[in-house]
């Protein structure tokens, strides 16, 4: 069932007035795009570049980059659409949805997509041309029109949607075929039913299947054009049917691989159901399973360390925040078990020691397995030879403290170094390990802003020389030339682990998927 145009409309222009200036955006990690429009400044953060964004007055500014280190913005005249994409792990990339958008709600006046011929495929003319037609509507006369290019646009809120003038002297003008934007209701079996979602969304069925910003969704069981590891083989419980939007790895809300070749991934808009959330189950007040569903009250790690508050970051700066994950249970400083680790835990307020697992008292009266106490420090036989590819230890924890990612996670950063493609690895639990040929062993971190670090491990003393494994160092599907100067964040073949994008050096391969 369709709600009305209006209705919809209204709950966009809603969403887009929370305040948030940064939620008009659609944010993108270690990512960087070239373009030569575009205005540098210098910002705190991200909200003020933001700001720089929308007062910009040299162009139409689509994006915006910012760097964290030094804090540097750049407003940009073109958005991923527009330009070559590739990777910059300290900048992250904005992009205004209503550029973004390629479906159309109410009569599609703000329309600002790149659609550029009729629904009979004739191209559009320019509209600051005036061959063959003389235009009545121009750049000059609607400056917020978004007249750009040949796109279709509806400057004057024609009821039958965006149109352009055309290439053909034979006809002036005609409609464009932009599809409606998905709206969130469906009809079930069972008579209507509102498609909404609880806490972030990992108990969503729905059938929603395209992102916020109108993209379709790639199939699950599909590996074009995003390659992935989210398949029901690997993640029987999640309900990864057909291509509709799921939260398979505990991420802030419903997402989806998209059928765009330049957008990876994207989260899809799913309200948000008016019902309180269910209750926790019996284990809430003692330890049941790996205590997921725990909410008592117990602040202090098994070797005395007071637990950080989870919405403060300090000593140790995190992701899990309270207002993101709403349904975890992380209020105060209490132990939990946000990320399905072994049992519930804590960042301390120990400079020197990051988190650790707290002492929960089990609800059958079993004693606690010492064995699954976290190693902050490598034991005397936690030790790599050679480039640590034949390491099997346990150290969990990397060289600067950071806990580390499970290897068949996808949060909180995604990957394709899966136990599955890289069967003779051991890539077992979230041990460190060396799967590509790194200099030594390392793992991806749960810190969201560092995606790897090398692990806390010493060489063996001895001179043995390390085992030559089964299986060769692990490359991506495609190849990258290497350049000439080594990179901090890349492994031995001068690949980054970051699978999503490949590493250039101020040069531009020639990929045309990019």
């Amino acid at each position: 069932m369709r709600i009305s145009k209006a209705a919809f409309l209204f709950l966009f222009l809603l969403s887009s007035v929370k305040g948030d200036i940064l939620g008009d955006y659609i944010r993108t990690d270690g990512v960087w795009i070239l373009t030569r429009n575009k205005q540098s400044y210098k910002t705190n953060n991200e909200k003020e570049c933001a700001e720089k964004c929308e007062a910009e007055r040299n162009f139409n500014c689509r994006a915006f980059l910012f760097t964290r280190k030094k804090l540097q913005c750049l407003t940009l005249a073109e958005n991923a659409k527009m330009s070559v994409m590739f990777a910059s792990m300290d900048a992250v990339l904005y992009e205004k949805r209503i550029y973004l958008l390629e479906c159309k709600r109410g009569t599609g006046k703000d329309y600002r997509g790149t659609e550029a011929k009729t629904w009979r495929g004739i191209p559009c003319q320019k509209w600051a041309e005036k061959i063959p037609h003389k235009p009545n509507y121009t750049p000059q006369k609607h400056p917020n029109a978004g007249l750009e290019e040949n796109y279709c646009r509806n400057p004057d809120g024609d009821e039958n949607g965006p149109w352009c003038y055309t290439t053909d002297p034979a006809t002036r003008y005609d409609y464009c075929n932009i599809p409606e934007c998905e709206d969130q209701i469906t009809h079930t079996g069972e008579g209507p039913t509102a498609e909404c979602m609880q806490c972030n969304g990992e108990d969503y069925h729905g059938e929603v299947s395209r992102t916020e910003s109108g993209l379709q969704c790639q199939h699950w069981d599909s590996q074009e054009p995003h390659m992935h590891g989210f398949t029901l083989k690997h993640y029987p419980e999640k309900d990864l049917k057909m291509n509709y939007c799921r939260n398979p790895d505990g991420e802030l809300r419903p997402w989806c691989f998209t059928t765009s070749p330049t957008k990876r991934w994207e989260y899809c808009k799913i309200p948000r159901c008016t019902t309180h959330p269910p209750v926790s189950g019996p284990g809430s007040q003692c330890l049941s399973g790996k205590g997921e569903d725990y909410r008592g009250r117990i602040a202090i790690t098994e070797s005395g360390n007071a637990c950080q508050h989870w919405n403060t970051q300090l000593p140790h700066k995190h992701g899990w925040i309270p207002d993101r994950y709403p349904c975890k249970g992380l209020e105060e400083n209490y132990c939990r078990n946000p990320d399905g680790e072994k049992r519930p835990w804590c960042y301390t307020i120990n400079s020197s020691v990051r988190w650790e697992y707290c002492t929960i008292p089990p609800c059958d009266g079993r004693e606690q397995e010492s064995a699954d106490v976290p190693i902050q420090v490598p034991l005397t036989e936690e030790c790599y030879r050679g480039k640590g590819q034949s390491y099997r230890g346990t150290t969990s924890i990397t060289a600067s403290g950071k806990k580390c990612q499970a290897w068949n996670s996808m949060f909180p950063h995604r990957h394709e170094k899966t136990p599955d493609k890289f069967p003779d690895a051991d890539l077992r639990d979230n041990y460190c390990r060396n799967p590509d040929g790194d200099n030594r062993p390392w793992c991806f971190t749960t810190d969201p802003n560092t995606l790897w670090e090398y692990c806390n491990l010493e060489k063996c003393d001895d001179q043995t020389q390390e085992p030559i494994p089964n299986d060769s160092p692990a490359t991506m599907a495609q190849d990258i030339s290497p350049t000439t100067r080594t990179t901090s964040g890349t492994n031995a073949d001068n690949r980054l682990k970051d699978v999503e994008f490949p590493l250039l050096e101020n040069e531009i391969c020639n990929r045309p998927e990019l």
